[in-house]
């Protein structure tokens, strides 16, 4: 790393009320920025019909081989907590905090981070109140978890509206195939079954060889940057109206964090053309036919890969049970909930106790009845 590098300025936003000079936040409800302190509202320059603007793709082997325009490139302060490894932007001015992924104490400012500038983000069209209500809910539908959980949902902690990091991968693909292809037929067999004899069918399968070619266009194949949520809850939020997006500015994060990708660009690349081969393999697949196929062999050409670096709104609460940290996360967009949950050991017991009481009825009263 240069010196040039070291020595480069940190960008940071903020935006002031034009009327009371408080700072400006992002209103998901009117997607304008609004001030709290005197209600003034403004709006984000640059910004056309939400989702009508395209967004530019950059060059895969440009970004791998560190031949990136600077302006494609950005330098954040972020906190690094010491727990899940997280890196989070912070407001300025503010020097202590709690991680949003974990509840861990951290202190702000503690560290640079260079990277990749986002190119698109999908803002935030859920408020808080409206996260919590749908949190609320599903934690309400959770057997048996502890009556503690439960009042958290209800006194209504702060909840962190977090920009979540991801790559989406743009590929051409061609793909050379060589297979069988399986026709199921049947034939008559004599079997012998308790003692008497009958005549069954059999499937049986008559396989001829086959290869050829198939051919795919992958857009946006999404893959999660961050290491900080589990990946079985961030999946299962999706899925994401990518065509909503819009161009990345830094007026949509005012009032919100940005979390700092962990998984880099070519691990990335790694997980999406593992997608993409899952994908070819089904087509492959499709295309031999038949009754069952099998694949021998797929080589694939891919190319024209392109990529962006863009965030997905979504809120989070942490909650610490027993010394262990519990988290929720809610998608900014839609108010679908994934998260994970402590059991209450009494509970569970009570409910054991209670079923082999009912047990014991039913049996007392059908003994009583014959």
């Amino acid at each position: 790393m240069s010196e040039d590098t070291l020595t480069a300025p940190v960008e940071e936003h903020r935006f002031p009320c034009d009327n009371c000079g408080a700072d400006f936040r992002f209103d998901p409800a009117s997607g304008q920025l609004l001030c709290d302190h005197c209600g003034n509202t403004s709006t984000i320059e640059g910004v056309g019909p939400w989702g009508q603007t395209g967004i530019r793709e950059i060059d895969f082997d440009a970004a791998i081989a560190n031949r990136l325009p600077e302006q494609e490139m950005e330098e954040t302060r972020v906190s690094h907590c010491p727990n899940c490894a997280a890196q989070v932007e912070f407001d300025p001015g503010v020097h202590a905090a709690e991680c949003p992924f974990c509840a861990t104490p951290v202190v702000a400012d503690t560290g640079r981070n260079r990277h990749i500038k986002p190119k698109g983000l999908l803002p935030f069209a859920l408020d808080e109140d409206n996260a919590r209500s749908a949190m609320k809910d599903w934690l309400g539908g959770l057997w048996f978890a502890p009556n503690g959980l439960q009042e958290y949902a209800r006194k209504g902690r702060k909840m962190t509206g977090i920009y979540v990091p991801y790559w989406t991968f743009d590929a051409d693909t061609k793909s050379s195939y060589r297979g069988a292809r399986g026709t199921v037929y049947y034939v008559n067999r004599r079997v012998t079954r308790n003692g008497k004899t009958q005549t069954v069918r059999v499937a049986k399968v008559r396989w001829r060889p086959a290869s050829g070619r198939v051919a795919r266009f992958f857009d946006d194949v999404l893959v999660l940057a961050s290491r900080s949520l589990p990946k079985r809850y961030t999946d299962r939020l999706g899925p994401w109206d990518l065509s909503a997006m819009e161009p990345y500015h830094p007026e949509f994060l005012a009032g919100f964090r940005a979390e700092a990708y962990a998984v880099d660009l070519k691990e990335g690349f790694v997980e999406a053309r593992a997608y993409m081969d899952r994908v070819i393999h089904r087509d492959v697949k499709f295309d031999i036919g038949g009754d069952r196929q099998r694949v021998h062999n797929v080589d694939t050409h891919v190319s024209d890969v392109t990529f962006k670096h863009i965030l997905l709104p979504v809120w989070l609460a942490a909650y610490k049970y027993r010394g262990k940290s519990y988290r929720f996360v809610v998608n900014g967009r839609t108010g679908a909930v994934q998260g994970e949950r402590p059991w209450s050991v009494w509970k569970i017991a009570f409910a054991v106790v209670l079923g082999l009481i009912v047990a014991a009825g039913v049996g007392y009263v059908v003994a009583m009845n014959q």
